[in-house]
């Protein structure tokens, strides 16, 4: 490869439970923010030992579906607060330089973007943005299912003046059908609105690696000049990925994404041109080491 990869972190949430940080539903990988962030930072150390050049604030969670309306008026700014302050700990006790990146989820339920409420959303974006800022060096819109969540990332930077930093856009695609977001969106519709709100780098997360593949191949003809593209899947069997589960349990994982397995569809999204490439739910530390041995030997 002659092209830099760049490595990224895999699925907070399930490294929280294998090292057995407080985790339950629904407050899902934000309850460990609440009752023990020491266990936030060794996850973050542990996908950064396994080759991460890219760590993602536990703030994921941090949105009313998860936590409550209560808890989220009261605390949210200091919740995403310790999100970014446990990132940069870890990244700043690296032996090798690691970039923050601050992660602004969906606001309303994940693969739900039919409940997406423009009018609402500032009230839930606003204070995760608040409170990260002093300590991210990229913003990331993850697992947005639609082009407006990706409109409501870009307005919160606009009224924040945080966009000093670049955008990276991650959609999370359909996993029933072929080269489409959640919302039912096309993918070349959501990468061109994505590059029109000035994001430096167009993701697809939280999906089937084969979807990635899919949208990664019809990104090719999209002219995007000075635009990454990459991919981090999730282990989610099929069924699961496609449902609201995500929200609501534990999913099941597919059989046929270990390590060795997952990085043949990594470096198939390399090979498509993807240059931005990590894990998401269930790609753990074992995942993240085999993607940057293959982009050390590769390199």
């Amino acid at each position: 490869m002659t092209k830099t990869i760049t490595v990224l972190d895999g699925g907070m949430g399930r490294e929280l439970a294998r090292i057995g940080a407080p985790f339950r539903q629904p407050e899902w990988s934000a309850l460990a923010l609440i009752e023990g962030p020491e266990w936030v930072v060794q996850a973050h150390r542990n996908f950064i030992e396994a080759g991460a050049e890219v760590i993602t604030t536990n703030s994921y969670a941090v949105v009313p579906f998860h936590i409550g309306e209560e808890r989220f008026a009261a605390e949210a700014f200091d919740l995403a607060n310790t999100a970014g302050r446990l990132a940069r700990a870890a990244a700043d006790g690296a032996a090798d330089a690691v970039l923050v990146a601050g992660s602004l989820p969906p606001l309303f339920g994940s693969y739900l973007p039919e409940l997406f409420d423009e009018a609402d959303a500032h009230r839930i974006i606003d204070p995760l943005m608040a409170g990260m800022d002093s300590y991210v060096d990229v913003w990331l819109g993850e697992t947005l299912g639609s082009i407006a969540e990706a409109h409501a990332v870009r307005a919160a930077l606009d009224r924040s003046g945080a966009d000093r930093r670049p955008l990276w856009i991650a959609y999370t695609l359909a996993d029933s059908a072929i080269g489409v977001l959640r919302s039912g969106e096309p993918v070349a519709d959501a990468v061109r609105a994505a590059v029109d709100l000035g994001a430096t780098a167009v993701l697809f997360n939280c999906c089937q690696a084969e979807s990635i593949s899919a949208a990664l191949e019809s990104t090719a003809n999209i002219a995007t000049p000075g635009v990454r593209f990459g991919g981090y899947a999730n282990r989610f069997v099929t069924a699961h990925s496609d449902s609201g589960q995500a929200n609501e349990q534990l999913s099941a994982f597919r059989d046929d994404l270990g390590p060795a397995d997952y990085a043949r569809s990594v470096k198939r999204w390399i090979d498509l041109g993807a240059t931005i490439v990590g894990g998401c739910c269930g790609m753990g530390p074992d995942h993240i080491a085999e993607i940057a041995r293959l982009v050390g030997e590769d390199g």
